[in-house]
Protein backbone atom coordinates (compact mmCIF):
# COMPACT_ATOMS: atom_id res chain seq x y z
CA UNK A 1 0.00 0.00 0.00
CA UNK A 2 2.83 2.44 0.87
CA UNK A 3 4.54 1.68 -2.44
CA UNK A 4 1.26 2.26 -4.31
CA UNK A 5 0.80 5.61 -2.59
CA UNK A 6 4.32 6.54 -3.60
CA UNK A 7 3.68 5.58 -7.22
CA UNK A 8 0.41 7.52 -7.41
CA UNK A 9 1.83 10.65 -5.77
CA UNK A 10 2.82 12.45 -9.03
CA UNK A 11 -0.68 11.96 -10.42
CA UNK A 12 -2.26 13.00 -7.14
CA UNK A 13 -0.15 16.16 -6.90
CA UNK A 14 -1.17 17.30 -10.38
CA UNK A 15 -4.86 16.62 -9.66
CA UNK A 16 -4.74 18.32 -6.24
CA UNK A 17 -2.91 21.24 -7.82
CA UNK A 18 -5.69 21.65 -10.38
CA UNK A 19 -8.38 21.64 -7.66
CA UNK A 20 -6.37 24.07 -5.55
CA UNK A 21 -6.00 26.49 -8.46
CA UNK A 22 -9.73 26.34 -9.15
CA UNK A 23 -10.38 27.47 -5.58
CA UNK A 24 -7.42 29.85 -5.58
CA UNK A 25 -8.83 31.60 -8.67
CA UNK A 26 -11.83 32.78 -6.63
CA UNK A 27 -9.49 35.20 -4.87
CA UNK A 28 -9.58 38.21 -7.18
CA UNK A 29 -6.56 40.03 -5.75
CA UNK A 30 -4.04 37.32 -6.69
CA UNK A 31 -1.51 38.32 -9.35
CA UNK A 32 -1.27 36.17 -12.47
CA UNK A 33 2.42 35.44 -11.83
CA UNK A 34 1.48 33.77 -8.55
CA UNK A 35 -0.87 31.37 -10.34
CA UNK A 36 1.97 30.50 -12.69
CA UNK A 37 4.43 29.93 -9.84
CA UNK A 38 1.98 27.76 -7.89
CA UNK A 39 1.35 25.64 -11.00
CA UNK A 40 5.08 25.26 -11.65
CA UNK A 41 5.61 24.31 -7.99
CA UNK A 42 3.09 21.45 -8.14
CA UNK A 43 4.52 20.24 -11.45
CA UNK A 44 8.11 20.46 -10.21
CA UNK A 45 7.47 18.37 -7.10
CA UNK A 46 5.64 15.82 -9.25
CA UNK A 47 8.58 15.78 -11.68
CA UNK A 48 11.12 15.16 -8.90
CA UNK A 49 9.10 12.20 -7.63
CA UNK A 50 8.79 10.79 -11.16
CA UNK A 51 12.57 10.96 -11.57
CA UNK A 52 13.00 8.97 -8.35
CA UNK A 53 10.37 6.44 -9.45
CA UNK A 54 12.13 6.00 -12.79
CA UNK A 55 15.26 4.86 -10.96
CA UNK A 56 13.41 2.28 -8.85
CA UNK A 57 10.48 0.87 -10.82
CA UNK A 58 10.55 -1.94 -13.36
CA UNK A 59 7.03 -3.24 -13.92
CA UNK A 60 4.16 -2.78 -11.50
CA UNK A 61 0.44 -2.03 -11.30
CA UNK A 62 -1.18 0.90 -9.53
CA UNK A 63 -3.41 -0.24 -6.62
CA UNK A 64 -3.84 -3.68 -8.20
CA UNK A 65 -6.27 -4.83 -5.50
CA UNK A 66 -8.63 -1.96 -6.41
CA UNK A 67 -8.10 -1.33 -10.12
CA UNK A 68 -6.85 -4.81 -11.09
CA UNK A 69 -4.31 -4.27 -13.91
CA UNK A 70 -5.93 -1.11 -15.26
CA UNK A 71 -2.96 1.20 -14.58
CA UNK A 72 0.54 0.01 -15.34
CA UNK A 73 3.65 1.61 -13.88
CA UNK A 74 6.88 0.88 -15.72
CA UNK A 75 9.89 2.84 -16.91
CA UNK A 76 8.15 3.69 -20.19
CA UNK A 77 5.12 5.31 -18.55
CA UNK A 78 7.38 7.10 -16.08
CA UNK A 79 9.63 8.39 -18.87
CA UNK A 80 6.63 9.81 -20.70
CA UNK A 81 5.37 11.44 -17.51
CA UNK A 82 8.76 13.09 -17.06
CA UNK A 83 8.42 14.53 -20.57
CA UNK A 84 4.84 15.76 -19.94
CA UNK A 85 5.81 17.50 -16.73
CA UNK A 86 9.00 18.98 -18.19
CA UNK A 87 7.07 20.27 -21.19
CA UNK A 88 4.40 21.88 -19.02
CA UNK A 89 6.96 23.53 -16.72
CA UNK A 90 8.97 24.97 -19.62
CA UNK A 91 5.79 26.11 -21.38
CA UNK A 92 4.63 28.01 -18.31
CA UNK A 93 7.98 29.62 -17.53
CA UNK A 94 8.77 30.61 -21.12
CA UNK A 95 5.30 32.16 -21.51
CA UNK A 96 5.37 34.12 -18.25
CA UNK A 97 5.77 37.43 -20.13
CA UNK A 98 3.02 36.47 -22.55
CA UNK A 99 0.58 35.75 -19.72
CA UNK A 100 1.25 39.17 -18.20
CA UNK A 101 0.77 40.93 -21.54
CA UNK A 102 -2.78 39.59 -21.99
CA UNK A 103 -5.74 40.48 -19.80
CA UNK A 104 -7.84 37.34 -20.35
CA UNK A 105 -5.70 34.87 -18.38
CA UNK A 106 -6.71 33.86 -14.86
CA UNK A 107 -6.41 30.98 -12.42
CA UNK A 108 -8.82 28.75 -14.34
CA UNK A 109 -6.39 28.62 -17.27
CA UNK A 110 -3.68 27.04 -15.13
CA UNK A 111 -6.16 24.65 -13.49
CA UNK A 112 -7.33 23.45 -16.91
CA UNK A 113 -3.73 22.97 -18.00
CA UNK A 114 -3.11 20.76 -14.96
CA UNK A 115 -6.25 18.72 -15.69
CA UNK A 116 -4.95 18.18 -19.22
CA UNK A 117 -1.58 17.04 -17.86
CA UNK A 118 -3.41 14.71 -15.47
CA UNK A 119 -5.21 13.11 -18.42
CA UNK A 120 -1.93 12.66 -20.29
CA UNK A 121 -0.27 11.06 -17.29
CA UNK A 122 -3.20 8.66 -16.93
CA UNK A 123 -2.88 7.84 -20.62
CA UNK A 124 0.78 6.90 -20.21
CA UNK A 125 -0.15 4.53 -17.36
CA UNK A 126 -3.22 2.97 -18.95
CA UNK A 127 -3.31 -0.75 -19.63
CA UNK A 128 -6.96 -0.87 -20.64
CA UNK A 129 -8.88 0.67 -23.54
CA UNK A 130 -11.80 2.32 -21.70
CA UNK A 131 -9.33 4.05 -19.39
CA UNK A 132 -7.32 5.11 -22.44
CA UNK A 133 -10.43 6.68 -23.97
CA UNK A 134 -11.28 8.55 -20.76
CA UNK A 135 -7.69 9.78 -20.47
CA UNK A 136 -7.61 11.00 -24.07
CA UNK A 137 -10.91 12.82 -23.64
CA UNK A 138 -9.84 14.39 -20.34
CA UNK A 139 -6.70 15.75 -21.99
CA UNK A 140 -8.65 16.84 -25.09
CA UNK A 141 -11.72 18.46 -23.50
CA UNK A 142 -9.59 20.77 -21.39
CA UNK A 143 -7.59 21.67 -24.51
CA UNK A 144 -10.82 22.52 -26.36
CA UNK A 145 -11.41 25.20 -23.74
CA UNK A 146 -7.80 26.39 -23.75
CA UNK A 147 -7.78 26.76 -27.55
CA UNK A 148 -10.67 29.22 -27.33
CA UNK A 149 -9.47 30.93 -24.17
CA UNK A 150 -8.91 34.26 -25.92
CA UNK A 151 -12.57 35.26 -26.05
CA UNK A 152 -11.62 38.57 -27.71
CA UNK A 153 -10.49 36.80 -30.89
CA UNK A 154 -12.93 35.41 -33.50
CA UNK A 155 -10.06 33.26 -34.83
CA UNK A 156 -9.66 31.65 -31.41
CA UNK A 157 -13.38 30.90 -31.16
CA UNK A 158 -13.38 29.47 -34.69
CA UNK A 159 -10.38 27.26 -33.87
CA UNK A 160 -12.09 26.00 -30.71
CA UNK A 161 -15.31 25.16 -32.57
CA UNK A 162 -13.44 23.34 -35.33
CA UNK A 163 -11.33 21.41 -32.82
CA UNK A 164 -14.36 20.44 -30.72
CA UNK A 165 -16.37 19.15 -33.68
CA UNK A 166 -13.56 17.23 -35.37
CA UNK A 167 -12.05 16.04 -32.08
CA UNK A 168 -15.39 14.72 -30.84
CA UNK A 169 -16.00 12.95 -34.14
CA UNK A 170 -12.56 11.34 -33.92
CA UNK A 171 -13.29 10.25 -30.35
CA UNK A 172 -16.40 8.40 -31.55
CA UNK A 173 -14.22 6.17 -33.72
CA UNK A 174 -12.12 5.18 -30.71
CA UNK A 175 -15.08 4.17 -28.54
CA UNK A 176 -16.65 2.32 -31.50
CA UNK A 177 -13.37 0.46 -31.96
CA UNK A 178 -13.28 -0.41 -28.26
CA UNK A 179 -16.84 -1.79 -28.53
CA UNK A 180 -15.88 -4.03 -31.45
CA UNK A 181 -12.75 -5.25 -29.66
CA UNK A 182 -14.74 -6.05 -26.52
CA UNK A 183 -17.40 -7.84 -28.58
CA UNK A 184 -14.77 -10.19 -30.00
CA UNK A 185 -12.33 -10.60 -27.09
CA UNK A 186 -14.64 -10.09 -24.10
CA UNK A 187 -12.06 -7.84 -22.45
CA UNK A 188 -10.51 -4.40 -22.96
CA UNK A 189 -7.19 -5.12 -21.22
CA UNK A 190 -4.20 -4.89 -23.55
CA UNK A 191 -2.70 -8.16 -22.34
CA UNK A 192 -5.98 -10.05 -22.91
CA UNK A 193 -6.27 -8.70 -26.45
CA UNK A 194 -2.70 -9.78 -27.20
CA UNK A 195 -3.37 -13.27 -25.80
CA UNK A 196 -6.55 -13.60 -27.86
CA UNK A 197 -4.73 -12.69 -31.06
CA UNK A 198 -1.93 -15.15 -30.34
CA UNK A 199 -4.35 -18.04 -29.72
CA UNK A 200 -6.71 -17.26 -32.61
CA UNK A 201 -4.30 -16.57 -35.45
CA UNK A 202 -6.04 -19.11 -37.67
CA UNK A 203 -9.52 -17.77 -36.88
CA UNK A 204 -11.49 -14.98 -38.51
CA UNK A 205 -10.43 -11.85 -36.61
CA UNK A 206 -11.57 -9.32 -39.21
CA UNK A 207 -14.00 -7.63 -36.80
CA UNK A 208 -11.25 -7.26 -34.22
CA UNK A 209 -8.91 -5.76 -36.81
CA UNK A 210 -11.61 -3.28 -37.87
CA UNK A 211 -12.05 -2.24 -34.24
CA UNK A 212 -8.33 -1.70 -33.81
CA UNK A 213 -8.16 0.35 -37.01
CA UNK A 214 -11.01 2.55 -35.74
CA UNK A 215 -8.91 3.28 -32.67
CA UNK A 216 -5.96 4.09 -34.92
CA UNK A 217 -8.10 6.68 -36.73
CA UNK A 218 -8.57 8.59 -33.47
CA UNK A 219 -4.90 8.46 -32.57
CA UNK A 220 -3.81 9.52 -36.06
CA UNK A 221 -6.20 12.47 -35.85
CA UNK A 222 -4.82 13.54 -32.49
CA UNK A 223 -1.23 13.63 -33.77
CA UNK A 224 -2.25 15.37 -36.99
CA UNK A 225 -1.35 12.61 -39.46
CA UNK A 226 -2.73 12.64 -43.02
CA UNK A 227 -5.51 12.44 -44.07
CA UNK A 228 -6.69 13.73 -40.67
CA UNK A 229 -4.42 16.78 -40.63
CA UNK A 230 -6.70 19.51 -42.02
CA UNK A 231 -7.43 20.95 -38.58
CA UNK A 232 -3.83 21.40 -37.46
CA UNK A 233 -2.86 24.71 -39.09
CA UNK A 234 -6.15 26.50 -38.37
CA UNK A 235 -6.31 25.36 -34.75
CA UNK A 236 -2.65 26.13 -34.05
CA UNK A 237 -2.93 29.62 -35.59
CA UNK A 238 -6.15 30.42 -33.73
CA UNK A 239 -4.89 29.22 -30.34
CA UNK A 240 -3.00 31.44 -27.88
CA UNK A 241 0.77 30.96 -28.16
CA UNK A 242 1.15 28.97 -24.89
CA UNK A 243 -1.61 26.56 -25.95
CA UNK A 244 -0.11 26.11 -29.41
CA UNK A 245 3.27 25.33 -27.84
CA UNK A 246 1.67 22.86 -25.44
CA UNK A 247 -0.30 21.07 -28.18
CA UNK A 248 2.60 20.91 -30.63
CA UNK A 249 4.93 19.29 -28.10
CA UNK A 250 3.37 17.72 -25.01
CA UNK A 251 0.09 16.53 -26.57
CA UNK A 252 1.91 14.75 -29.40
CA UNK A 253 4.11 12.93 -26.89
CA UNK A 254 1.01 11.87 -24.94
CA UNK A 255 -0.67 10.32 -27.96
CA UNK A 256 2.52 8.52 -28.97
CA UNK A 257 2.72 7.09 -25.43
CA UNK A 258 -0.44 5.03 -26.00
CA UNK A 259 0.22 4.52 -29.72
CA UNK A 260 3.59 2.92 -28.98
CA UNK A 261 2.14 0.70 -26.25
CA UNK A 262 -0.69 -0.45 -28.51
CA UNK A 263 1.61 -1.04 -31.45
CA UNK A 264 4.22 -2.96 -29.46
CA UNK A 265 1.69 -5.10 -27.58
CA UNK A 266 -1.77 -5.42 -29.15
CA UNK A 267 -0.94 -4.81 -32.80
CA UNK A 268 2.10 -7.12 -32.90
CA UNK A 269 0.19 -10.26 -34.06
CA UNK A 270 -1.59 -8.37 -36.87
CA UNK A 271 1.35 -6.45 -38.36
CA UNK A 272 0.88 -8.05 -41.81
CA UNK A 273 -2.67 -6.66 -41.96
CA UNK A 274 -1.93 -3.04 -41.03
CA UNK A 275 1.66 -2.25 -41.99
CA UNK A 276 0.90 -1.16 -45.56
CA UNK A 277 -1.73 1.25 -44.22
CA UNK A 278 0.82 2.76 -41.82
CA UNK A 279 3.31 3.09 -44.68
CA UNK A 280 0.83 4.90 -46.93
CA UNK A 281 -0.22 7.21 -44.09
CA UNK A 282 3.43 8.02 -43.34
CA UNK A 283 4.17 8.89 -46.98
CA UNK A 284 1.00 11.00 -47.31
CA UNK A 285 1.79 12.81 -44.06
CA UNK A 286 5.31 13.68 -45.23
CA UNK A 287 4.18 14.95 -48.63
CA UNK A 288 1.05 16.86 -47.61
CA UNK A 289 2.73 18.35 -44.55
CA UNK A 290 5.60 19.64 -46.69
CA UNK A 291 3.23 21.26 -49.20
CA UNK A 292 1.32 22.94 -46.37
CA UNK A 293 4.50 24.23 -44.74
CA UNK A 294 5.79 25.75 -47.98
CA UNK A 295 2.49 27.59 -48.52
CA UNK A 296 2.39 29.27 -45.10
CA UNK A 297 3.00 33.01 -44.66
CA UNK A 298 2.64 33.09 -40.87
CA UNK A 299 5.40 31.59 -38.76
CA UNK A 300 2.90 29.91 -36.48
CA UNK A 301 1.29 28.27 -39.49
CA UNK A 302 4.66 27.14 -40.86
CA UNK A 303 5.62 25.52 -37.56
CA UNK A 304 2.16 23.92 -37.35
CA UNK A 305 2.41 22.47 -40.85
CA UNK A 306 5.98 21.31 -40.28
CA UNK A 307 4.81 19.48 -37.15
CA UNK A 308 2.75 17.30 -39.51
CA UNK A 309 5.95 16.42 -41.38
CA UNK A 310 7.65 15.39 -38.15
CA UNK A 311 4.72 13.08 -37.41
CA UNK A 312 5.39 11.48 -40.79
CA UNK A 313 8.98 10.69 -39.80
CA UNK A 314 7.80 8.98 -36.61
CA UNK A 315 5.18 6.99 -38.55
CA UNK A 316 8.02 5.75 -40.77
CA UNK A 317 9.69 4.35 -37.65
CA UNK A 318 6.35 2.91 -36.50
CA UNK A 319 6.20 1.03 -39.79
CA UNK A 320 9.81 -0.11 -39.25
CA UNK A 321 8.81 -1.63 -35.90
CA UNK A 322 6.40 -3.96 -37.67
CA UNK A 323 8.87 -4.88 -40.38
CA UNK A 324 11.46 -5.93 -37.81
CA UNK A 325 13.69 -3.00 -36.85
CA UNK A 326 15.48 -3.63 -33.57
CA UNK A 327 15.60 -0.02 -32.39
CA UNK A 328 12.79 1.82 -34.23
CA UNK A 329 10.75 2.22 -31.03
CA UNK A 330 13.74 3.76 -29.25
CA UNK A 331 14.28 6.02 -32.28
CA UNK A 332 10.69 7.29 -31.98
CA UNK A 333 11.17 8.22 -28.33
CA UNK A 334 14.48 9.94 -29.12
CA UNK A 335 12.85 11.81 -32.00
CA UNK A 336 9.99 12.90 -29.73
CA UNK A 337 12.54 14.39 -27.32
CA UNK A 338 14.51 16.13 -30.07
CA UNK A 339 11.36 17.58 -31.65
CA UNK A 340 10.02 18.51 -28.23
CA UNK A 341 13.09 20.66 -27.49
CA UNK A 342 13.29 22.23 -30.95
CA UNK A 343 9.60 23.09 -31.27
CA UNK A 344 9.40 24.29 -27.66
CA UNK A 345 12.20 26.76 -28.29
CA UNK A 346 10.83 27.98 -31.62
CA UNK A 347 7.31 28.54 -30.31
CA UNK A 348 8.84 30.08 -27.19
CA UNK A 349 10.56 32.79 -29.21
CA UNK A 350 7.32 33.53 -31.08
CA UNK A 351 5.50 33.82 -27.77
CA UNK A 352 8.19 36.06 -26.31
CA UNK A 353 8.05 38.40 -29.31
CA UNK A 354 4.25 38.42 -29.36
CA UNK A 355 4.23 39.52 -25.73
CA UNK A 356 6.86 42.19 -26.40
CA UNK A 357 5.28 43.54 -29.58
CA UNK A 358 1.67 42.91 -28.48
CA UNK A 359 0.92 41.05 -31.72
CA UNK A 360 -1.36 38.07 -32.20
CA UNK A 361 0.28 36.85 -35.39
CA UNK A 362 3.86 36.98 -36.59
CA UNK A 363 4.72 36.80 -40.28
CA UNK A 364 8.09 36.06 -41.83
CA UNK A 365 8.53 39.80 -42.48
CA UNK A 366 8.39 40.49 -38.73
CA UNK A 367 11.75 38.71 -38.43
CA UNK A 368 13.58 40.88 -40.95
CA UNK A 369 16.70 42.25 -39.29
CA UNK A 370 15.96 40.32 -36.12
CA UNK A 371 19.64 39.34 -35.75
CA UNK A 372 20.65 43.00 -35.49
CA UNK A 373 18.03 43.82 -32.85
CA UNK A 374 18.25 40.70 -30.68
CA UNK A 375 21.36 38.73 -31.71
CA UNK A 376 21.13 36.13 -28.93
CA UNK A 377 17.49 35.34 -29.62
CA UNK A 378 18.22 35.21 -33.36
CA UNK A 379 21.07 32.76 -32.72
CA UNK A 380 18.73 30.61 -30.61
CA UNK A 381 16.04 30.68 -33.31
CA UNK A 382 18.68 29.69 -35.87
CA UNK A 383 19.59 26.68 -33.75
CA UNK A 384 15.93 25.67 -33.45
CA UNK A 385 15.39 25.94 -37.21
CA UNK A 386 18.58 23.97 -37.92
CA UNK A 387 17.49 21.27 -35.49
CA UNK A 388 14.00 21.02 -36.97
CA UNK A 389 15.57 20.73 -40.43
CA UNK A 390 17.90 17.98 -39.19
CA UNK A 391 21.14 19.89 -39.67
CA UNK A 392 24.34 18.20 -38.40
CA UNK A 393 25.60 19.23 -34.94
CA UNK A 394 22.03 19.47 -33.58
CA UNK A 395 19.93 16.94 -31.72
CA UNK A 396 17.42 17.10 -34.58
CA UNK A 397 20.02 15.62 -36.92
CA UNK A 398 20.48 12.64 -34.60
CA UNK A 399 16.72 12.20 -34.34
CA UNK A 400 16.35 11.96 -38.11
CA UNK A 401 19.48 9.81 -38.40
CA UNK A 402 18.08 7.21 -35.99
CA UNK A 403 14.70 7.24 -37.75
CA UNK A 404 16.28 6.72 -41.18
CA UNK A 405 18.63 4.03 -39.88
CA UNK A 406 15.72 2.10 -38.38
CA UNK A 407 13.97 2.19 -41.76
CA UNK A 408 17.11 1.24 -43.70
CA UNK A 409 17.63 -1.67 -41.29
CA UNK A 410 14.38 -3.19 -42.58
CA UNK A 411 15.46 -2.88 -46.22
CA UNK A 412 13.02 -0.07 -47.03
CA UNK A 413 15.58 2.02 -48.90
CA UNK A 414 13.01 3.92 -50.99
CA UNK A 415 11.02 4.94 -47.92
CA UNK A 416 14.17 6.18 -46.21
CA UNK A 417 15.13 8.01 -49.41
CA UNK A 418 11.75 9.76 -49.45
CA UNK A 419 12.27 10.83 -45.85
CA UNK A 420 15.70 12.28 -46.71
CA UNK A 421 14.21 14.10 -49.72
CA UNK A 422 11.50 15.63 -47.52
CA UNK A 423 14.20 16.71 -45.06
CA UNK A 424 15.98 18.55 -47.89
CA UNK A 425 12.70 20.21 -48.91
CA UNK A 426 12.22 21.42 -45.34
CA UNK A 427 15.44 23.40 -45.66
CA UNK A 428 13.50 25.89 -47.81
CA UNK A 429 10.95 26.98 -45.22
CA UNK A 430 13.29 26.73 -42.22
CA UNK A 431 16.23 28.52 -43.85
CA UNK A 432 13.91 31.17 -45.26
CA UNK A 433 13.47 32.46 -41.72
CA UNK A 434 17.23 32.37 -41.04
CA UNK A 435 17.90 34.38 -44.20
CA UNK A 436 15.35 37.03 -43.23
CA UNK A 437 16.86 37.41 -39.76
CA UNK A 438 20.43 37.94 -40.96
CA UNK A 439 20.34 39.33 -44.49
CA UNK A 440 17.40 41.75 -44.54
CA UNK A 441 17.03 45.12 -42.79
CA UNK A 442 14.32 45.57 -40.20
CA UNK A 443 11.32 47.64 -41.39
CA UNK A 444 10.86 49.05 -37.88
CA UNK A 445 14.23 49.03 -36.10
CA UNK A 446 14.12 48.71 -32.32
CA UNK A 447 17.04 48.83 -29.92
CA UNK A 448 15.46 47.17 -26.92
CA UNK A 449 16.94 44.15 -25.23
CA UNK A 450 14.45 43.22 -22.49
CA UNK A 451 15.74 40.80 -19.88
CA UNK A 452 13.40 38.05 -18.74
CA UNK A 453 13.51 34.51 -17.42
CA UNK A 454 12.02 33.49 -20.78
CA UNK A 455 15.20 34.62 -22.55
CA UNK A 456 17.44 32.52 -20.33
CA UNK A 457 15.23 29.44 -20.73
CA UNK A 458 15.10 29.78 -24.51
CA UNK A 459 18.88 30.14 -24.75
CA UNK A 460 19.23 27.19 -22.36
CA UNK A 461 17.04 25.01 -24.60
CA UNK A 462 19.13 26.05 -27.61
CA UNK A 463 22.33 25.02 -25.82
CA UNK A 464 20.75 21.64 -24.96
CA UNK A 465 20.01 21.11 -28.65
CA UNK A 466 23.63 21.83 -29.60
CA UNK A 467 24.90 19.65 -26.75
CA UNK A 468 22.68 16.85 -28.03
CA UNK A 469 24.19 17.17 -31.47
CA UNK A 470 27.91 17.53 -30.80
CA UNK A 471 28.41 15.30 -27.77
CA UNK A 472 28.11 12.03 -29.61
CA UNK A 473 31.64 11.27 -30.65
CA UNK A 474 32.14 14.27 -32.91
CA UNK A 475 33.93 16.01 -30.05
CA UNK A 476 35.96 13.65 -27.85
CA UNK A 477 35.16 13.44 -24.13
CA UNK A 478 31.89 15.38 -24.51
CA UNK A 479 28.89 13.42 -23.26
CA UNK A 480 25.94 13.70 -25.64
CA UNK A 481 22.27 12.98 -25.93
CA UNK A 482 22.85 9.55 -27.45
CA UNK A 483 22.44 8.26 -23.90
CA UNK A 484 18.76 9.10 -24.29
CA UNK A 485 18.55 6.27 -26.82
CA UNK A 486 19.84 3.88 -24.18
CA UNK A 487 17.33 5.20 -21.64
CA UNK A 488 14.53 4.75 -24.18
CA UNK A 489 15.67 1.21 -24.93
CA UNK A 490 15.72 0.31 -21.22
CA UNK A 491 12.25 1.81 -20.74
CA UNK A 492 10.83 -0.19 -23.65
CA UNK A 493 12.13 -3.45 -22.15
CA UNK A 494 9.78 -3.01 -19.18
CA UNK A 495 6.63 -3.26 -21.32
CA UNK A 496 4.67 -6.32 -20.27
CA UNK A 497 2.40 -8.34 -22.47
Amino acid sequence: MIWDLYLVMPLALVFIGALFLMLFSLVKQVELTNYNLVTVAFLSVSLIIELIIFQNVEHDYLFETIFAKMFIVDKLSTLFNILFLSGAILTLLINNNYFKSRDYYNGEFFALLLFSIFGMMMLAHTNELITAFISIELASITLYVLVGYNHHSPKSSEAMLKYIILGSLAGVFFILGVALVYGVVGSTYLGDIYSYLIHHQNSDISLLVVGMMFMMVTLLFKIGAAPFHSWVVDVYIGSPFPVTMFMATTLKIAIFSILLRLFLVDFAPIYPLILEIIKVVAIATLLLGSLLAIAQTQLKGMLAASSIVHVGYMLMALYAIGVGSSFAASAIIFYLISYFLSALGAFGILSFLASDEEKRHLSFDDFKGFAHERPYMAAAMTIFMLSLAGFPSTIGFLGKFYIFMSVVETGEILLAGLGILIAFISIYYYFKLIALMYFYPSPNPKKRFPFAISTLLIVGVALMIVWGGIGTGLIPFVAGADGLLTIASEALKTIGK
